[in-house]
């Protein structure tokens, strides 16, 4: 099959380069010529596990990157609008790009095409880009188009495409739907095919649901700070329920990334567009925000005032496998440490480069053992594979203070009392060994 993908950020280069590794013909386009110019050599722009070596394996032969649009969609027969949809001011989507490029394809138009918003775009969308279509395209051409939402984890985006859980297609027309499902037939997963609007509502829902599920546990384990429980057993218990299940249950910083914080604010402006207030959703969205100033006073708590205090902080990106910054929790924190007064140290396995451009007041050191140097205290705040692996008698030599103040509950905190650290997490209770 033909495929045009445009954009290539997280969800479109994964997904035209999954779609090229399964032996379709597909052209990435994009507006960034620099971008354009690297993917051609095989420089892919974001840390993703798994996608550089799924480009290299495929450019130049069934993957092929180009600022050309109109060249992309003459020559497509499925065209694929992957662009960003960022929050606006009052928190609903921002679908600028998605229009521009509904008016890009309808100039360049020349033949049946189906296309196929994978963007989050709000209910509804479906039918502004058919309006865009017909009143900028030629009066003759005929066209589909289907709503395709995308489940990707920034982390494990690639296996999530070949792997996936599950596929949803909406359209108008059932034929148009089926022909998309054949681009899947290969991944033998399940398809749901349904109308344009449920489809659209399905990726919001979906991630509506897992934020208030994380602001949830996180409300229980603040509780568990209180009365001396331990969240991690709390949730263990719940989990066994297979009503629960024991997914988006680590209470922790909250959420981040370019998915959750977007769509449930979004999700709050279409419901006040629609005659229908929120009342859980935005205090997902408060609990969220409040989980990392939890998080500060915490760290003052255990350190009393910062100033001139050294701090060691470890992780910045939202989660692991990433190098994205986008409503991570470190953007909240780190400005919040540093305008107390203490003296941040940073590490981050891959966004050390990134994260320098955005905290002008913070160090940043190669490893965790060179940032802990001389600290009065450990913060963990992204829960990378490498902290699991430390060594905590060399750690516990370099600090002047040794304190660990686990924001992600990676460590059991028994076990750091018998290695020498006083140590908190998040809905563990009281400091333990101070």
């Amino acid at each position: 099959m033909r495929i045009a993908v445009v954009g290539t950020g997280y969800v479109g280069l994964v997904t035209g380069s999954c779609f090229a590794d399964l032996g379709n013909i597909v052209t990435c386009v994009d507006v960034d010529k620099k971008k354009i110019q690297d993917l051609k050599k095989g420089i892919v722009p974001i840390f993703e596990p798994g996608l550089e070596e799924v480009v290299r394996r495929n450019k130049n032969q069934r993957l092929l990157f180009t600022t050309d649009l109109a060249k992309a969609v003459q020559e497509a027969d499925f065209i694929f609008i992957a662009v960003s949809t960022p929050p606006g001011k009052g928190g609903e989507a921002d679908i600028s790009n998605v229009k521009a490029v509904a008016r890009g394809i309808a100039k360049s138009i020349n033949g049946y095409k189906i296309i196929i918003n994978k963007s989050t775009v709000p209910i509804g969308m479906g039918d502004v880009v058919t309006q865009i279509i017909k009143q900028n395209g030629p009066e003759d051409v005929s066209f589909d188009v289907v709503s395709n939402p995308e489940f990707l984890r920034e982390g494990s985006a690639v296996m999530d495409l070949i792997k996936p859980e599950r596929v949803v297609i909406g359209a108008t027309r059932r034929s148009a739907a089926q022909k998309v499902a054949e681009i899947y037939k290969p991944l033998h997963c399940p398809i749901l095919i349904t109308d344009l609007k449920s489809a659209e509502m399905i990726k919001y829902a979906s991630n509506a649901f897992l934020a208030t599920k994380i602001s949830f546990v996180n409300e229980i384990s603040n509780l568990c700070d209180k009365v001396g429980a331990d969240i991690q057993q709390v949730t263990k218990g719940m989990s066994y329920d297979s009503r629960i299940g024991n997914q988006f249950l680590n209470a922790g910083l909250g959420f981040g990334g370019s998915c959750f914080p977007k769509d449930v604010s979004a999700l709050v402006d279409i419901g006040k567009k629609n005659g229908y207030p929120f009342r859980i959703l935005p205090q997902v969205l408060a609990i969220n925000h409040f989980q990392r100033l939890a998080y500060v006073a915490k760290v003052r708590k255990v350190l009393g005032p910062l100033k001139g205090k050294t701090l060691a902080v470890w992780g910045l990106s939202f989660k692991p496998n990433t190098d994205d910054l986008r409503e991570a929790p470190s953007l909240t924190i780190l400005p919040f440490l540093s305008a107390a007064g203490a003296k941040v140290r940073a590490y981050d396995p891959v966004t050390n480069e990134k994260a320098k451009e955005i905290f002008k007041k913070v160090k940043f050191f190669s490893s965790p053992y060179e940032t802990a140097r001389g600290a009065d205290a450990v913060l963990v705040l992204t829960e990378w594979n490498e902290f699991k692996q430390v060594d905590f008698q060399k750690l516990k030599m370099l600090m002047k203070r040794p304190v660990l103040i686990d924001g992600r509950n990676m460590y059991e905190p028994q076990e750091m009392v018998e290695k020498g650290f006083a140590y908190t997490g998040m809905g563990r209770g009281e400091v333990l060994n101070f």
